[in-house]
């Protein structure tokens, strides 16, 4: 489980996912962490856009271990955030994988433009296999929406 999450909501969505997948097995979350992240949040959306890549902190890059692997953003500007451009660039492992993507957002523009992006790019790194997972941000305090959404992807979960 890879994230990022700049407001805590995308991590509130990676905890549901966590709890879900540990009934499954061992979890290992991964929050990623941009080291040269700007205060403002336009600078921020600006990057994203831009494809621009961040300093991120050191983490496990190989995924080859893992039998389902899941990467969430927010959209940012149509886009993930760049600590996940970045980490998208950077992961390897990714063969024959099922991968769940999963997004916060606001107004949902430019959401699907996001998650079909980093498809591509996981697809390219051999990833055979995905499902989407995307929560609006006014959605998150709805426990039981979220567990619903979840387990509308979990079907597709090797062993799920």
């Amino acid at each position: 489980m890879i994230y990022f999450s700049y407001s805590g909501n995308t991590r509130q969505v990676a905890q549901a996912l966590t709890q879900t997948l540990s009934k499954h097995g061992t979890v290992e979350p991964i929050e990623l962490t941009a080291l040269d992240e700007s205060n403002s949040f336009l600078r921020q959306c600006r990057r994203a856009f831009s494809r621009v890549k961040a300093k991120i902190n050191p983490v496990k890059q190989d995924l080859s271990e893992f039998d389902l692997v899941c990467f969430g953003t927010p959209v940012w500007a149509f886009a993930p955030v760049p600590a996940m451009n970045t980490y998208l660039d950077l992961c390897t492992g990714l063969v024959g994988k099922t991968v769940v993507l999963f997004t916060t957002y606001g107004s949902g523009t430019g959401n699907e433009r996001c998650l079909s992006y980093m498809q591509n790019i996981l697809a390219e790194k051999g990833a055979a296999k995905f499902s989407r997972l995307s929560i609006q941000q006014l959605k998150l305090k709805d426990r039981e929406f979220v567990s619903a959404k979840i387990e509308e992807i979990a079907r597709l979960w090797p062993n799920g």
